[in-house]
């Protein structure tokens, strides 16, 4: 019997060779790669620097509260990671932003005030009370940039005094401009780490915005691993001499103890006057001295007039 095979009896002849060896493949599909998507930085790293800033706004709220000589409140609202062009599509136009050189490291950093911000602060230096809630929508004049610099000089002091703990980074000014697409500092899909804080002052809220690139951020992933690990502090002359003069006036329970054999309760219960006590500790064995409970001292009990002492021998 002569007879030629079709294609599908041989196609499905080859199929049931591949399912006898067990050799299934598995067909994957394809994902879209975004190449500027903003996977650079750890969440761990994020959260240290969310912390960082935790102490930034609280200094910053203490600081500008005594520069204006009066109550504010200022709130970390958001740390987060965008692309540049992203960062400056969320900014108000006209408004209020600097280029800050970011010494030693190589880089800009860019520092947005808020209008609804700004002229409540200038309206206070200026003698008023800031409490206006009214929004003002213009440029700033080069009078009230100079009036500016104070202020500014303020938030860059609080801000290289918080990343003093990771890093020294030297916040300079280096311009200044009254339109976002105009601080090209960065290209506008390289990742930064934005950081949104809120200013209340009276009736008037405002933002003041950060943005650092990410690169740079990159740069001291380990130095950020030494700022947060567990580690011991080390105090300074000053802060020891400070807690020494909190601490001069307090009270300490102090106790020396000779320590023998156990006792039973039943012995103890019989105990008459005259009885004799054995505490097996002989006479020339240090005596324990204890502060609060704790073992400090080793040391003998002596006479001292009518008293009794406690002369220190060496530490325990």
């Amino acid at each position: 019997m002569n007879r030629q095979l079709s294609q599908q009896e041989i196609d499905a002849v080859f199929q049931n060779l591949e399912d006898r060896k067990g050799n299934h493949k598995v067909v994957q599909k394809g994902v879209r790669f975004d190449f500027r998507r903003l996977d650079r930085i750890a969440k761990s790293q994020l959260r240290a620097i969310h912390l960082l800033h935790d102490n930034f706004v609280r200094n910053l709220g203490s600081s500008l509260s005594a520069y204006l000589r009066s109550y504010l409140t200022v709130n970390l609202v958001s740390v987060e990671q965008l692309a540049y062009a992203e960062f400056l599509e969320g900014l108000p136009s006209p408004t209020c932003i600097v280029s800050l050189g970011l010494k030693p490291y190589e880089g800009n950093a860019a520092l947005e005030l808020n209008p609804s911000l700004i002229f409540p602060i200038l309206e206070m230096l200026l003698g008023g009370n800031g409490k206006n809630p009214a929004i003002v929508q213009r440029e700033i004049t080069e009078i009230e940039e100079h009036l500016l610099d104070g202020l500014l000089r303020i938030v860059l002091h609080d801000l290289t005094e918080a990343w003093k703990g990771v890093t020294a980074i030297d916040f300079q000014i280096e311009t200044m401009e009254k339109q976002p697409s105009l601080l090209q500092i960065l290209a506008p899909n390289e990742a930064v780490v934005a950081v949104g804080v809120e200013i209340r002052i009276g009736d008037s809220t405002g933002m003041m915005n950060m943005a650092m690139p990410a690169i740079i951020i990159k740069m001291m992933q380990q130095k950020f691993e030494q700022q947060w690990s567990v580690r011991k502090a080390e105090s300074t002359p000053a802060e020891q001499s400070r807690m020494l003069r909190f601490l001069r006036d307090a009270s300490v329970e102090l106790d020396s103890r000779l320590e023998g054999v156990g006792f039973s309760v039943e012995d103890l219960v019989n105990l008459e006057a005259g009885d004799i006590l054995s505490f097996d500790h002989p006479l020339n064995r240090p005596l324990d001295f204890t502060v609060n409970g704790k073992l400090k001292f080793k040391g003998q009990v002596v006479a001292f007039g009518n008293e009794r002492a406690f002369v220190v021998e060496n530490p325990a």
